[in-house]
């Protein structure tokens, strides 16, 4: 376990929350200025304000599901460098979690100054590959 895995967990907690809340901003400032970001699809971010402003234009034309993420690990790469390694998933509009929804959500967080801040977020689609276990933790949270 890292010696501040609360507080890395916190950061991506409040990254899907921000996702969540079809909040640009609010997800934007979980990142590092000079941060990527690979999405569900593909789609790539280079730095927190173009993150921001294409999140903005997302928000603007549809409400997408929420996520919910169960963290599988979170290791040191360093004094001031962890990886974070989790399932996530989104509902569909029945409120089930549909299989070909579910990624592998890897992110490298990095310290600035005191505070953790993604440097890297990875979205791999985990389509029919992801753990039972872990499509069922899932599965729980958008039934409860």
């Amino acid at each position: 376990m890292h010696p501040e895995d609360a507080e890395i967990r916190a950061v991506y907690a409040e990254y899907l929350a921000g996702w969540n809340a079809h909040s640009a901003a609010r997800q934007a400032a979980t990142l590092a200025d000079d941060a990527d970001v690979v999405g569900f699809d593909g789609t790539q971010h280079h730095g927190r304000l173009q993150f921001a402003a294409d999140l903005r234009r997302i928000f603007a034309d549809h409400a997408p599901p929420p996520y919910a993420g169960t963290v599988r690990s979170v290791r040191a790469m360093g004094e001031e460098t962890a990886v974070l390694t989790a399932i996530a998933g989104m509902p569909a509009p029945d409120g089930t979690l549909h299989p070909d929804l579910v990624a592998v959500h890897t992110v490298v967080l990095v310290k600035d100054g005191r505070r953790w801040k993604i440097g890297v977020f990875a979205a791999t689609p985990a389509l029919r590959s992801a753990p039972a276990d872990a499509v069922a933790v899932l599965a729980a949270e958008f039934a409860g």
